[in-house]
């Protein structure tokens, strides 16, 4: 195993974006193993869209550092850019197009060789052979998303960040989703999820990372996590804490909104 394989696909440290008098995130650190899922958990305005957009190089930190794949997000981007892909919370594929058509004009705009072979290739892995021919439109939530994800993943990037890829689901859509993040997983992706679902990062994450008003509060494994709450007895029943339960004792209040906030910034500054 050589040197680079045993670094941290993803590592962020002391990371904060500010928008004027808005601190959306005040000085973020973790690492992402390659292969793993990495769920980054939050309420709505924590500051999780505002960070993979920072990992992603669409959006510039204030300050700290941030390397993806090996490469720094900063002075690297292209990089960083080639060794990613972003699926975002709506599916971002054409409707008018087959689900086959949509994975060639992926391809060729990536200009890799054979995107028909490539295509067929990504249909059966996705399980979207037989809908290959018919329009994407005609497709229920949980095949768009699935086809969304492939059309990513063309020419296999080592890292994916999924930005609550399961948002206005139906939970067998989600459960669709699940068993494709497992899968891409088991076969080395390394994947960064943000969540804003307690389950999904139960069924989902080797560590879950619990960001809140721009930092993160806490950082492990599900069963770290779990420890941070006494069991409760009930009736001599020793009941475990469940992970929505200690997420509410972490973060308390949650009508945080500052994600959407500097959203909104950024739109008033253009």
């Amino acid at each position: 195993m050589t040197t680079k394989t045993r670094e941290p696909a993803i590592r962020v440290r002391a990371i904060t974006k500010s928008y004027k008098d808005l601190h959306v995130l005040r000085g973020v650190d973790f690492d992402v193993a390659a292969g793993s899922i990495f769920a980054l958990l939050g309420s709505n305005g924590a500051g999780k869209t505002t960070l993979v957009r920072i990992l992603s190089t669409l959006l510039k930190a204030n300050t700290g550092t941030a390397t993806v794949h090996g490469f720094d997000v900063s002075s690297a981007p292209g990089d960083v850019r080639k060794s990613i892909s972003l699926t975002g919370q709506f599916a971002a594929v054409d409707e008018v197009l087959t689900g086959r058509e949509n994975l060639v004009l992926v391809a060729k705009l990536r200009h890799l060789k054979n995107p028909d072979a490539i295509a067929d290739d990504m249909l059966a892995r996705f399980s979207l052979t037989d809908a290959g021919n018919r329009r994407a439109a005609t497709y229920s939530g949980g095949m768009r998303r699935r086809l969304d994800i492939a059309m990513s993943l063309v020419g296999n990037p080592p890292v994916v960040f999924l930005d609550e890829p399961t948002t206005g689901l139906d939970p067998q859509a989600r459960t669709e989703v699940w068993q494709t993040v497992k899968q891409l997983a088991k076969d080395g992706t390394t994947i960064l999820l943000t969540t804003q679902y307690l389950d999904e990062a139960e069924q989902l994450a080797d560590r879950i990372a619990v960001l809140h008003k721009g930092t993160i509060i806490q950082n492990g494994t599900l069963a770290e996590l779990k420890q941070l709450l006494p069991s409760a007895k009930v009736e001599y029943v020793e009941k475990q804490p469940t992970l929505e339960e200690v997420f509410l004792a972490l973060v308390g209040d949650t009508s945080d909104t500052a994600d959407e906030a500097a959203m909104s910034a950024g739109e008033e500054s253009r």
